[in-house]
């Protein structure tokens, strides 16, 4: 008989093997690692292709803005650049008036431009830094079964790094969902939960396209928790709220800051120096210097100056938001993709695809020590119509006839309206 002493190793060695196949299935499901993305072919960017498509990205960043503060009361906060690389590559497999609709809303440049130089935009955000976290990824989760094209698939690889995985939709509806949820949570370190909600995946849905983009950054000129204190913050004229304020009175450090009158622009840099915070403060309230144009902010940024400021105070926030942007990208200038008329042959060859909803979620927290902030779009597909399922069922009033199946001549023909009559 074996000993106790003996037994041990082999219980442990099971052990080993049971953990080994659940990370094994759980890989098998994602189709990367969310901790390690693909890396793309940025081959033929350029200096002046990568400004290109960062301008494309700011511009939809600002427009956005514009659309969000009108039917949006409360605070906003969204990754642009999340939604842009999404809606990229859905871009990829439309044509005609869609993609027309598309490359006027999103400022796409020329294919030959937006490909390498994305891919060089996505492979620079993935190599990260010491001082601080960033990281993106894209993926396609397909119908099983479902032909998408080898083109499209091998394109949105190839410059977006998004790698597919298929699920069963039409079956599995609800653990589809699940998986999708968990890459992306995996992805935006717990941050973005739920990104999309039961019901928005059915037996229609073919396709799903998702991107991810998650940053935790240090503050290069940290704030002092102990110099935090309550204060009122005006949330309008006549209404204020108490928030923790930090403070910062700082001694050596100089700071990129304008006052241009009417506002006061500041930029708070991160570890690394290769991300920072750009605060815009206008003197008075918001709408005194809207609409925010990318002509506007780069025309504040270039009058910033090197300049030792006497004091700074910023509250400390943390909040979530989450936007269905089917009506917003409809009005801004994009309803075909929308409707039945959506033109997506570019991903099945043919025009059985639309795209059902946009769903953005976000995530940012400020505080003492720096910033952690996260953010997931998915672009929902289905079939511009739903399949019919082979049933018949003949409860309801009907005609009927015989005939002869030869020469086709109605031998008899009948109504049921109530067959118990």
């Amino acid at each position: 008989m074996t000993s106790g002493k003996n037994q041990l190793p082999i219980v442990f060695v099971v052990l080993l093997l049971i953990s080994a196949i659940a990370v094994g299935s759980m890989n098998f499901l994602f189709p990367y690692s969310p901790f390690n993305p693909p890396k793309a072919n940025s081959t033929g960017s350029s200096e002046n292709g990568i400004k290109e498509v960062i301008e494309s990205n700011n511009r939809f960043a600002l427009e956005l803005y514009s659309q969000l503060e009108k039917s949006e009361k409360g605070n906003i906060f969204y990754s642009p650049y999340s939604i842009y690389s999404a809606l990229a590559m859905t871009y990829e497999g439309a044509r005609g008036k869609t993609a027309e609709e598309m490359r006027d809303v999103f400022h796409f440049p020329d294919y030959e431009v937006l490909r390498p130089n994305f891919a060089a935009v996505y492979n620079d955000i993935n190599e990260g830094g010491g001082d601080y976290t960033l990281r993106t990824g894209n993926a396609l989760w397909i119908q099983k079964n479902y032909p998408i094209l080898k083109d499209y698939l091998d394109t949105v690889e190839k410059y977006y790094g998004g790698k597919a995985t298929n699920l069963d939709f039409a079956s599995e509806p609800e653990k589809s969902r699940q998986t999708i949820n968990r890459f992306i949570e995996e992805q935006t370190n717990h941050k973005i939960k739920d990104l999309i909600p039961p019901g928005f995946i059915d037996p229609a849905t073919r396709l799903i396209l998702t991107n991810a983009i998650y940053f935790k950054g240090t503050w290069r000129f940290e704030f002092n928790p102990e110099d935090t204190r309550p204060q009122e913050f005006k949330i309008s004229p006549t209404e204020t709220v108490e928030v923790p304020m930090m403070y910062m009175k700082p001694d050596k450090a100089k700071f990129n800051y304008a006052d241009l009158g009417n506002l006061q622009i500041l930029e708070l840099p991160y570890k690394g120096d290769k991300i920072s915070m750009i605060i815009i403060l206008p003197k008075g309230d918001l709408s005194s210097i809207e609409p925010i144009t990318l002509d506007k902010i780069e025309s504040w940024e270039s009058q910033m100056e090197e300049t030792k400021l006497d004091a700074i105070y910023l509250p400390k926030f943390e909040f979530d938001t989450k936007y269905f942007m089917r009506n917003t990208l409809k009005s801004m200038g994009m309803p075909t993709a929308f409707s039945s008329s959506a033109d997506f042959s570019g991903i099945t060859g043919t025009k059985d695809l639309y795209i059902d909803e946009v769903i953005h979620q976000a995530y940012v927290k400020v505080d003492e020590e720096g910033t952690e902030a996260a953010a997931a779009t998915a672009v929902v597909m289905k079939l511009t119509a739903v399949m019919p399922r082979k049933v018949f069922r003949a409860d309801h009033p009907f005609l009927f006839l015989i005939q002869d199946r030869e020469n086709g001549n109605i031998l008899f023909l009948g109504r049921v309206v109530d067959p118990t009559e």
